[in-house]
């Protein structure tokens, strides 16, 4: 199980950048507060110098490379006649080891992310708060909003989506609304690369939400998915109707089957399961209706009404089948974020202050926006361009190329 490792993966990417920033935002501080020391020719004495050469800070979860911004200051000290010089105090030239940093997100997420609690946080990261000023603190989290608000306003017409994986993610963080939630949208790109779509906060994951969210992405060039994979909610699927109403509906498995075991007794819930398992597990979909029709006639009698909850959805949740064999591992639940969201959900904690919900959003913007480099694309990802074609499956397998393709 690799959990572990994407977890520290996400942190340490999540650290690497939050330093990089923190670096940059204090050196800028530095030569604005002396904007004003010229040289006789009127050439200010305290500007930008490139980069020092990368260096590793070891940590818990690994080593992170760190390239501190340079200073050149030609200003002399008039008491020992030398030169002065700039010295971070965020990352002195000896810091080889801060063995705190695996701390530092959750911790930023404990604190509300507010410009008055990042500097303990990130003490505990540096071991020292000296050169972080509420005023550097909130600037870094401004940038953090303005790359969540650049990625929202994005074009999407060059990004073709052939799949894609809708959830509404509720989150331990206060959102302003009790009933918010984190609501998003993840894809398959023509050549199998995963990529978040959208991300966004929606009340109640209400139709009107989900139609807002879908509407910005048609607005912005998105072209209607093949198939769309999301749990039962059925303000996704009324928004998908209106939005992209040629989109294929692929109900989550994981969420079906466990709405239809905690409405049975606990004595019956494994048996069902294994039952429930024979059906999506099917061969094809001429067996999975098959184990539909035993599963209906194992509890059709005693629980109609959560036999019901699988025979009315029959279509949306057998239509997976009709897609590439190499495929229906991705497309039968929603697990892409599902467990994307697990290493998000370890770091967001109530928080006793109301928080800053853009900030919020932003923060979990940017740990998806680490974790997304190391997703996997899906398996046989050349048999993605040929769904969006028209190609035909049968059984899982290609039996029917387009005209443009067959040549």
């Amino acid at each position: 199980m690799r959990d572990g490792s994407l977890i520290d993966e996400i942190v340490r990417e999540g650290a690497r950048r939050m330093l990089a920033a923190a670096l940059e935002a204090e050196v800028n501080s530095y030569i604005a507060e002396l904007a004003d020391q010229r040289d006789r020719d009127g050439r200010r004495l305290v500007v930008r110098n490139g980069y020092h050469q990368p260096r590793k800070v070891t940590t818990v979860a690994g080593a992170v490379e760190v390239r501190a911004p340079r200073v050149n200051d030609k200003r002399v000290d008039d008491a020992t006649g030398k030169r002065k010089r700039f010295a971070s105090a965020i990352l002195p030239p000896w810091c080889r080891k801060s063995p705190k940093i695996s701390e530092v997100l959750p911790l930023l997420y404990l604190h509300g992310l507010s410009s008055g609690d990042f500097v303990p946080a990130l003490e505990q990261f540096l071991g020292s708060s000296a050169g972080l000023s509420p005023a550097t603190v909130t600037r870094l989290t401004a940038q953090w909003q303005a790359d969540h608000t650049a990625f929202q306003d994005r074009d999407l017409s060059a990004t073709d989506y052939v799949y894609v994986w809708a959830d509404g993610v509720h989150l331990r963080i206060r959102l302003e609304e009790a009933k918010a939630a984190v609501l998003v949208l993840m894809g398959v790109r023509a050549d199998g690369t995963k990529e978040l779509i959208a991300m966004t906060d929606g009340y109640r994951e209400s139709s009107e939400a989900w139609a807002g969210l879908l509407r910005d992405c048609a607005r912005r060039g998105m072209r209607a998915p093949v198939l769309a994979v999301g749990d039962g909610a059925l303000g996704f699927w009324n928004a998908l109707n209106e939005v992209f109403p040629d989109t294929r509906h692929q109900r989550c498995w994981v969420h079906k089957a466990a709405n239809v075991l905690d409405a049975l007794p606990k004595s019956a819930q494994p048996a069902a399961k294994r039952a429930i398992q024979e059906i999506y597990n099917a061969e094809d979909k001429e067996h999975a209706a098959r184990a539909v029709r035993d599963f209906e006639r194992a509890y059709g009698a005693k629980y109609p009404k959560v036999v019901k909850r699988i025979t009315d959805d029959e279509d949306e949740l057998l239509a997976f089948f009709d897609f590439p064999a190499e495929h229906w591992i991705h497309l039968r639940t929603t697990n892409p974020i599902e467990s994307t969201f697990a290493t998000v959900r370890l770091r967001t904690k109530v928080t006793k202050g109301a928080g800053s919900r853009a900030a919020a959003l932003a923060m979990v913007f940017k740990l998806i926006e680490s974790a997304q480099a190391r997703w996997r694309a899906v398996n046989a990802p050349h048999l993605v361009a040929l769904v969006r074609a028209g190609a035909r499956f049968e059984r899982g397998h290609l039996v029917e190329r387009p005209e443009p393709l067959a040549a």
